[in-house]
């Protein structure tokens, strides 16, 4: 049995184009807990900035990925192109939404509870083990690859004026995003906390405060309400978005 909670929130900004999922619930406002059985998917999405109906993309994709029958049996790559594929078809079909796209970052736990990660975009997963936060995805991103080729340092990778330029993400109509698929060895331990958010948090608050906010002895819920706080006080001009799981 795990248990999942999460928040969207519009931030500083006049609306949302981030939406969260945990099991067969999607969100574009609010909050849920969930206690739940594997399998089930947890993800956040965030559409992308620039384009035109973020909202709709981050929406329509986590829909399709709540309707997945997810087990072990499932090819989750291909399933995930699937959901690019609709969404790049869909806004090639209407000019209204013409090139819509999002970022999704999730993870995927079978019957086994064997836990799989998966990301496109800048969206993140972390674990938070022992008091220590440790980024478990790889950001799709520009500033990742000049910061891996050392071009910039860790802290110019998070002001640098061209962080918000990822690679293709989902819905892209002229190039196909590359889905990042790993398994997270050992699943969970005993006291481990998986926590998934969109750059709204990751680029405002830094790991060594978020760190300190989920060492906190509050319900899970309080502290993801601290963490988007944190956000907002320190002028974040995106949408928010965190979702946190444990196991008992």
């Amino acid at each position: 049995m795990y248990y999942c909670c999460g928040i969207t929130d519009t931030g500083l900004v006049s609306h949302n184009e981030d939406t969260l999922l945990i099991g067969g619930s999607v969100l574009c406002e609010g909050r849920t807990e969930q206690n739940i059985n594997s399998p089930f998917i947890a993800a956040v999405s965030d559409g992308v900035s620039g384009e035109r109906s973020g909202e709709v993309a981050s929406g329509m994709c986590l829909e399709m990925l709540r309707d997945m029958r997810y087990n072990s049996r499932t090819h989750l790559d291909s399933r995930l192109m699937e959901i690019h594929n609709t969404l790049a078809e869909y806004s090639r079909n209407d000019p209204e939404v013409h090139n819509m796209q999002c970022t999704l970052c999730g993870i995927a736990v079978d019957e086994n509870d064997r836990i799989l990660s998966f990301n496109v975009g800048d969206s993140r997963l972390y674990r938070f083990r022992g008091g220590r936060l440790t980024q478990l995805t790889r950001d799709q991103s520009l500033v990742q690859l000049l910061y891996e080729e050392g071009s910039i340092t860790l802290e110019q990778r998070r002001t640098h004026v061209h962080r918000n330029i990822i690679f293709p993400a989902f819905g892209n109509t002229n190039t196909k995003p590359k889905v990042d698929i790993m398994s997270i060895d050992g699943g969970m331990q005993y006291g481990d906390l998986l926590l998934l958010c969109t750059d709204g948090l990751s680029d405002y608050v830094s790991p060594i405060d978020m760190e300190k906010i989920l060492e906190l002895p509050k319900a899970l819920p309080r502290r993801l309400e601290m963490l988007i706080e944190r956000a907002i006080a320190n002028n974040t001009n995106d949408n928010i978005t965190v979702v946190a799981m444990v196991k008992y």
